[in-house]
């Protein structure tokens, strides 16, 4: 008998006949044979409106208190799931992330997994029961809940798959897998049947909205196969791993976007050692994550240092910034939000040559300006005005002919 960690989306779980939906789904695998373990994200829209709740009190919640509040909307669901198995005859159990062994650092809503602890979940499963677990919290050693972030509930599901282990983790969304592009954007984008880690870490950082990168580096350090597929059909999905038996390319192989960018612009920044430590030491400090630093040449021992963040980070790192700027005698700090980012991917990318070449022009021929440019090893992102990302990713999906395989 497979064990096997399923995860199910806010929209999979959104309401009570959605909740029943997942329990066949669920039932279907127990009778073909599966142990399963599942993780439950929020319903719907339930985080968002928690977190509108709080602001309807502050506007600027405590941290451990926020934390709490949005823990309870995985408790729901995952105790809903719960309640329809048991009601189908099919013995369950739901867990908070703390008592499913979930432990994590300090830092509230946006806490990292220190360890896992995954002994009562072996009780459960010896017992014979499906154990639902509550994504997207964990517990510190001081017995304070935490929030994991952002795509918090991908990760509690592939450190579940790790920790257990599992053979593999299985995500359930609203899209049917991993495309070369965005549908909306582009309608005859192609749904992968694989992709790896490496590049499924670059379209999840760099856009793609699917998985999270932090479950991603889970799935890759621990070598968990991720099943990515959607839970209102029976089409098949993608899988993303590592295995030796990937398709050898020579191309891209898919679009990322994304428009949650923010650049912030120090001016007159003096040329010498220990600046840019000055400057992105606090940010680091403030959990901040920095994406694109430019830096002009210097003239006359000053120049422009720039660097893009996402955007409701924007107002704490400018409060960080300013003094910073000031301390270093640099005259003025602007900040703009019209930006987004671009990125074609592959990793047939690291053996051949024209890719970028072939992504400038594309831009250049649908009239887009490239504001900043960044690449690794198999991604290169182009900054553009938010406007033009439709027509830039429609216009590189095409040039690089990933309508078809």
């Amino acid at each position: 008998m497979a064990l096997i960690v399923q995860k199910y989306g806010g929209t999979s779980i959104g309401d009570a006949e959605r909740v029943k939906a997942v329990a066949a789904r669920i039932i279907s695998r127990i009778e073909a044979g599966d142990r399963l373990v599942v993780v439950a994200s929020a319903m719907g829209d339930t985080t968002d409106r928690l977190i509108a709740l709080a602001r309807g009190i502050t506007e600027e919640p405590e941290p451990r208190e926020l934390d709490l509040l949005l823990s309870t909307g995985e408790i729901v669901s995952s105790t809903l799931l719960a309640m329809a198995l048991r009601h189908s005859g099919h013995p369950a159990v739901a867990l908070s992330g703390a008592q499913a062994g979930i432990r994590t650092d300090r830092r509230h809503g946006r806490a990292r997994i220190s360890k896992l602890d995954p002994k009562r979940i072996l009780q459960e499963l010896e017992a014979g029961h499906v154990v639902i677990v509550a994504g997207f919290q964990g517990i510190t050693e001081e017995m304070d809940i935490t929030t994991l972030g952002r795509g918090g509930s991908d990760t509690s599901a592939v450190a579940l798959a790790a920790g257990l282990p599992a053979e593999r983790c299985e995500i359930y969304t609203d899209v049917e897998g991993i495309f070369t592009a965005d549908p909306r954007y582009v309608p005859e984008a192609r749904k992968l049947k694989e992709v790896s880690y490496e590049e499924m870490l670059e379209l999840a950082a760099w856009g793609a909205r699917v998985m999270h990168p932090r479950a991603v580096e889970l799935g890759a350090v621990y070598g968990v196969p991720i099943y990515v597929a959607s839970s209102f059909s029976g089409s098949a999905g993608t899988l993303i791993h590592g295995g030796a038996a990937m398709e050898e390319r020579n191309k891209v192989m898919g679009i990322a976007q994304d428009t949650d960018v923010a650049r912030i612009t120090i001016r007159g920044v003096p040329d010498r050692p220990g600046i840019a430590a000055a400057v992105f030491e606090p940010l680091g400090e403030g959990g901040i994550s920095v994406d694109t630093i430019v830096q002009n040449a210097s003239v006359e021992r000053l120049t422009d240092l720039t660097f893009t963040i996402s955007r409701h980070d924007l107002n704490r790192a400018l409060a960080i910034v300013r003094p910073v700027a000031k301390s270093i005698d640099a005259p003025d700090v602007m900040a703009d939000t019209h930006l987004a980012k671009v990125s074609i991917v592959g990793a047939g990318m690291t053996s051949a040559a024209g890719y970028a070449g072939r992504m400038f022009r594309t831009l250049e021929q649908a009239g887009i300006n490239i504001e900043l440019i960044t690449t690794s090893e198999i991604r290169i992102t182009c900054l553009i005005d938010e406007s033009q990302v439709p027509k830039a990713v429609r216009a590189l999906h095409k040039a690089f002919e990933l309508e078809s395989e």
